[in-house]
């Protein structure tokens, strides 16, 4: 049975929890949060041990898995430090957020006998599953172009409640790295290598009040010749379902939430709906008990390695930091906050 600690315990790491707590596969040993309160009242929930020390907890639990569900900054400090004790990760999105933190990180999987994975968990919604049959079958025909909008809402207090999201040291990005970065993965999932990205970022909602984007608009170049168009914004009065469109030679798939469609000609149907049943909320996809499901069937003896590890999740990341320094961020001058204890930020 393997033994579970869960790092960060905000809203994500509920998700995870509930997971965690179906299975019985598991037991949940451990949650550290630097908040001693929120690590309390998850393993009143989820049970385990509080901790206030990342470090401490690795000390004392020796944990064999750990869930980051910290700020972004730490994703690959505190992964870093795990698999250098050999233990496996599990880590919340993105997998970094600088250039030379991905570097690291590439370099600690690398060294590590322990297996790294990253929560993409839309990759297992059911809509996206079918689709990716569709187009890796050849019914759909060659890929023509890709759309996709994410339009949600995120609010003054939500950043500036937290202690660490709207900052370029902690968040690393906005309503690119936070939100949309899946939507992208799932563009570059669904269409293919992507060769190039253009585009802006601005902060249209809330100047001020965040370092960070939370607009931006770009346009994609496929490998294989087909384009994609792109935008996404946190200025939004609600959380809208994602829609990703695939424009293909045979026929058009269209992902409207957790709906997919199939048009051809005239003609549209329905191809898969939303079963309504997720662990967190609607818009964060219905994926994570499948993803976690799958990372722990990666750490059997003789398995497959999981499918979302690093080399899978850092195109995305790389995509990020393209567009960012394309638009003025410069990496060598920020200042990563990567103290993985003692802080009082809440995770």
């Amino acid at each position: 049975m393997q033994k579970v600690a869960v790092i960060g315990c905000g809203s994500i790491a509920r998700v995870h929890g509930l997971v965690l707590a179906q299975r019985e596969d598991l037991h949940l040993v451990a949650a550290a949060d630097c908040i001693q309160e929120r690590a309390e009242d998850f393993c009143e929930c989820f049970g385990g041990t509080p901790y206030q020390s990342f470090t401490q907890l690795l000390d004392c639990e020796k944990p064999d898995v750990i869930h980051l569900c910290t700020p972004h900054s730490l994703h690959v400090p505190m992964a870093a430090e795990a698999l250098r004790w050999g233990i496996h990760v599990l880590s919340e999105k993105p997998a970094a957020i600088t250039p030379s933190q991905l570097n690291a990180l590439r370099e600690a999987v690398r060294s590590s006998p322990a297996q790294y994975g990253v929560c993409f968990q839309n990759r297992f919604n059911p809509c996206v599953t079918a689709a990716r049959e569709r187009l890796l079958s050849g019914k759909a025909g060659a890929l023509k172009a890709v759309r996709a909008f994410v339009t949600w809402s995120r609010s003054e207090a939500y950043y500036t409640e937290s202690g660490w999201r709207g900052t370029l040291s902690q968040e690393g990005g906005g309503v690119l790295t936070n939100q949309a970065i899946h939507t992208l993965d799932l563009m570059r999932y669904l269409g293919g290598e992507i060769a190039s990205i253009e585009g802006h970022i601005a902060n249209d909602h809330l100047p001020g009040v965040i370092e960070v984007e939370d607009t931006a608009c770009a346009l994609l170049r496929y490998r294989s010749g087909a384009t994609g168009v792109f935008y996404a914004t946190t200025a939004y009065a609600v959380d809208a379902p994602v829609l990703l469109e695939l424009v293909c030679e045979k026929e058009t798939l269209r992902l409207d939430g957790a709906e997919l469609y199939r048009r051809c000609g005239n003609q549209t149907e329905l191809l898969t709906e939303g079963s309504g049943k997720t662990p967190g909320k609607s818009y964060w996809g219905s994926g994570h008990a499948q993803l976690i499901d799958a990372f722990y069937r990666a750490l059997t003896p003789e398995s497959e390695p999981f499918p979302i590890g690093i080399e899978q999740a850092a195109p995305v990341s790389e995509l990020l930091f393209s567009l960012y320094a394309k638009n003025g961020i410069d990496y060598e001058k920020i200042q990563v906050d990567e103290a993985v204890n003692g802080s009082k930020r809440s995770f």
